[in-house]
C-alpha cells in the first residue's frame, strides 16, 4: 500500500537526518545518535503498524459495501 510506503520513507528520513545531525558532534554525540536512531526505528515500526492496521479497516469497509450492496439490489428487485 502507499501509505505504507510513505511511512516507511519517513522513518528513513528522519532516521538519516538524526544521524547526520548526531554525527556532526563530537562529545557524547555518539550515544544521543543512537538513541536517536533507535526512536527512529520504533517510530518506524509504530507508523508500519498502523499502516497495516488502516489496510485491514479499509478491507473490511469494503467488504461491508460489498455486502450492503448486495443486499440493497436483492430488496430493489423485489
Amino acid at each position: 500500500m502507499q501509505l505504507r510506503s510513505l511511512w516507511a520513507g519517513a522513518a528513513a528520513l528522519m532516521l538519516v537526518s538524526t544521524l547526520a545531525v548526531g554525527c556532526g558532534k563530537e562529545n557524547g554525540s555518539a550515544s544521543r545518535a543512537e538513541q536517536a536512531a533507535a526512536r527512529a526505528e520504533d517510530a518506524a515500526r509504530r507508523a508500519e503498524s498502523a499502516a497495516s492496521r488502516v489496510e485491514a479497516a479499509a478491507q473490511r469497509a469494503e467488504a461491508a459495501a460489498e455486502k450492503a450492496e448486495r443486499l440493497f439490489s436483492k430488496h430493489v428487485r423485489k
